[in-house]
């Protein structure tokens, strides 16, 4: 990549958080290329027509969710590691963690007569909101054109500075209308909904979402991924997906990082690796050299 492109992909990644910090969310027109969003949508058509139907107030009864699209087609990977997508999950999120993770992959089907989905916030799957902190962005790919009609999502503007209004009058609702290619992007403390399909025809697309790596996700990837699963895909990928500790010491395997699990070599016992920041890596070498002292309890003291 030359300069001048390392140049304008961090003028879109500003360009792009911005809107995200003002409105809550923002559609990228032209994010991929068309003809890649079909031939994914052709790879997971299989899950479309097997998939049956969800059930729930929340998801309704006339939608099909498929989750794991990493294994489901080679060409996901591309899209949750684009450079213009990705760059915008590190900047609303990386404040906030020692690294993001994948929160899901899942595809989306709305069939014709259903209801519109109830208005949420995706953060509320977290029972604690810290003020100022974002928890998730999510991306849509629509399959199908997203229009009014047929049920495309509805996003509430300014929505993430009203935390406090559960809910917000329809009129001030907007549908994402798009074409595949397009993305949308809204964070997690966005208000916003599935709309009705009034068409004769399905609306399909896919939504990948990031969080913070700290969080549980809302796919288990080591379920979706398990380990021979993981070795087959990129490995900067299963980094996002589980195969990567969040330090400190977050999401260990044997207390080391479970990317371990990905070498196949890998097979007798393994000895516990610390994963710390460098700023604790620093304040234990100050402890231990003395330049640091602590006075403690000898009655709380525990041995760990």
């Amino acid at each position: 990549m030359t300069l001048i492109a390392i140049d304008s992909l961090q003028q879109d990644i500003e360009h792009y958080g911005d809107q995200l910090d003002r409105d809550g969310y923002c559609i990228v027109r032209g994010a991929a290329p068309r003809l890649l969003v079909e031939k994914l949508g052709d790879d997971l058509r299989a899950g479309f027509e097997t998939t049956p139907l969800s059930r729930g107030p929340f998801y309704g009864d006339t939608t099909r969710r498929f989750h794991g699209l990493l294994h489901r087609s080679p060409r996901t990977a591309g899209f949750v590691l684009d450079s213009l997508i990705h760059g915008l999950a590190e900047r609303i999120l990386r404040p906030w963690c020692d690294m993001i993770q994948l929160n899901l992959t899942q595809a989306i089907e709305i069939e014709p007569g259903g209801l519109a989905q109830p208005p949420h916030r995706d953060q509320d799957m977290w029972p604690i909101h810290a003020p100022g902190v974002e928890y998730l962005l999510n991306v849509m790919w629509p399959f199908s054109a997203y229009t009014a009609e047929n049920g495309a999502t509805r996003v509430w503007p300014g929505s993430h500075r009203r935390q406090d209004e559960i809910f917000i009058g329809i009129e001030e609702a907007v549908p994402a209308e798009m074409e595949p290619g397009d993305a949308l992007l809204f964070l997690g403390s966005t208000l916003h909904a599935g709309g009705a399909n009034v068409t004769a025809t399905p609306r399909r697309g896919m939504i990948i979402s990031y969080s913070l790596g700290w969080l549980k996700p809302y796919e288990l990837p080591w379920l979706a991924y398990p380990p021979h699963v993981a070795r087959t895909l990129p490995r900067d990928v299963m980094g996002l997906a589980g195969y990567r500790a969040h330090r400190p010491n977050l999401g260990t395997y044997e207390g080391r990082c479970p990317s371990v699990l990905l070498d196949e070599a890998q097979n007798g016992p393994v000895g516990a690796i610390d994963m710390l920041r460098p700023d604790q890596e620093a304040l234990i070498a100050d402890y231990r050299s003395g330049l640091v002292s602590v006075d403690l309890d000898p009655l709380r003291t525990r041995a760990g």
